[in-house]
This record gives structure tokens, C-alpha cells and sequence, in this order.
């Protein structure tokens, strides 16, 4: 295993937090489509959050055997993109009505068994209409019990502005691990991620079930205690940042700098 030392290099300039132990949360994407990717995404160690893409070939599959594991679970609900790009199955999208649009989102949700939270798959597009925003966040608030996580696909997005107008819990997400899929660029990213941490008392990742990010988690995560960091389900996180510091928990719902999500294999 690559020693600590690159992490720690990069790690040198941060600002610790003495009030906590900082507290991070990791979502893998794009669980569902591909058994040999989800097999190891899910061999992983730690309590990682899975989202998982509505009627792909492993779906189910993948959602019980987290569930199993005591890991949590999310929907990752396909949006429309700007680019146009292929939604796959379950994708939401402007011209759908309503009815259509709340429908969807009730159907992909029965289809992620144990599901407890949303986060948009692409969505640069979509997450910047208010009135689709909140037909989802009113359906969420129907089902009950449910967290929508902000991607951040586009600096122009509302998603989270709108969850926090409905009350539901929520979070943006802070750092991509791997819109470039090479492992020392993705290390660099871990870096940033516990640096935020270590600011800030928490922070949110988001990666993808990449050769490079598996294999780069893989180092990492048995090393969190020793860097005085905790892993955490998303939901924990939310609340955790929610008790510390409400005033905190607003501002993390702000405009962040641009970040494209790699649609890289």
C-alpha cells in the first residue's frame, strides 16, 4: 500500500479543528450498471454511501446487499443534462408534466430498495428550474423520511435552496474525488476533501465506482482514524452539521466554484 506520506505532504497546510473530531461523508454514483464495478465499490471498507441508478441491471441487487452491510442507501436520480446527454432509465426531464414528473420519481424510488435519500445523476439542466425542483421536493416530502444531496453539476443550480425551502434535510456536496479518474489526481482531491474537513468540521465527497477511485479508497479509508477523521453515512452528516452550527449548515447551501462531473467510464 502507497505510505501515508503523499497525503499527509498535502495535508500540511490545513486548518484543524479542535472543537471535533471533523466528520466526512462519501457517495459513490453510478451503482447498478455494471456488476464487476458495484462487486468492489461495495468491497470497499467503511460506512460509504451507495447511490444507485433506478432499473439498471443490478439495481436491486446492489441496494439489498448495502442495505445487508448496514450501509446507506440513495437514489441517484437521472436529470436532464445541458449537453443533452442519455439519461438511461427513470430520467426526469422539462417537458414532462406534473403528474408524469412526480410519478417518475415515486416509480425510481420503488426501484432502489431501502433507499433514504435523492441526488441527481447529471441534472445541469433540470437542477436550475425551480418549479421542477420543487415537484420534487413536494413529492420527497410525500414519501417522508427522505435527504436530497445537491450534486452540483452546475454553479446555476437551485436543488438545495429548494429542499431547504421544503425542510427537508440537505446537503451540497462539497468535492468531486474524480472528474479526472487518475489516481494522483484523485489522491489530491482526498487531500482537499479532509482539508475542507478539517476547516470546517465536515465535508461531502462524491466519487465513482472508477478503477482509480477504488483503488485510491481503498489506501485511504483504512487510514481515517489515524488522520483523526470519522466516516459517516450521509444522513449523520447532515444532522451533525445541522447540531453544530445551524448558521454553518445555511451557508453550506451557497453557490461553490464550477466543477464538471466526469462522464469518464
Amino acid at each position: 500500500m502507497r505510505p501515508l506520506r503523499w497525503l499527509l505532504l498535502l495535508l500540511a497546510g490545513a486548518a484543524f479543528s479542535a472543537q471535533a473530531q471533523p466528520l466526512i461523508s462519501i457517495i459513490i454514483d453510478d451503482i447498478g450498471d455494471r456488476y464487476d464495478y458495484g462487486r468492489r465499490a461495495l468491497e470497499l471498507p467503511g460506512a460509504l454511501t451507495y447511490s444507485i441508478l433506478p432499473h439498471t441491471p443490478y439495481a436491486i441487487h446492489f441496494a439489498r446487499q448495502a442495505h445487508r452491510q448496514g450501509r446507506e442507501v440513495m437514489l441517484h436520480l437521472p436529470m436532464q443534462a445541458e449537453t443533452g446527454n442519455r439519461l438511461g432509465p427513470g430520467g426526469v426531464t422539462l417537458d414532462m408534466s406534473e403528474q408524469e414528473f412526480r410519478r417518475t420519481v415515486r416509480e425510481n424510488l420503488a426501484a432502489v430498495p431501502h433507499a433514504r435519500g435523492i441526488n441527481n445523476h447529471m441534472g445541469s439542466l433540470l437542477t436550475r428550474h425551480p418549479g421542477h425542483m420543487d415537484w420534487l421536493m413536494s413529492e420527497m416530502n410525500a414519501q417522508g423520511g427522505l435527504f436530497f444531496v445537491d450534486s452540483v453539476t452546475t454553479v446555476r443550480t437551485v436543488a438545495a435552496h429548494v429542499a431547504h425551502e421544503h425542510g427537508l434535510p440537505t446537503l451540497r456536496r462539497d468535492i468531486f474525488l474524480d472528474s479526472d479518474p487518475e489516481p494522483d489526481s484523485i489522491r489530491r482531491q482526498v487531500a482537499r476533501l479532509l482539508a475542507v474537513a478539517y476547516q470546517h468540521g465536515s465535508a461531502l465527497a462524491i466519487g465513482h465506482p472508477y478503477p482509480g477511485t477504488l483503488q485510491v479508497l481503498a489506501e485511504v479509508l483504512p487510514q481515517l482514524d489515524h488522520l483523526g477523521v470519522r466516516l459517516v453515512p450521509v444522513s449523520q452528516l447532515i444532522s451533525a452539521r445541522q447540531e453544530r452550527s445551524p448558521q454553518l449548515w445555511r451557508a453550506s447551501l451557497s453557490p461553490s466554484p464550477p466543477a464538471v462531473k466526469s462522464l469518464k467510464p
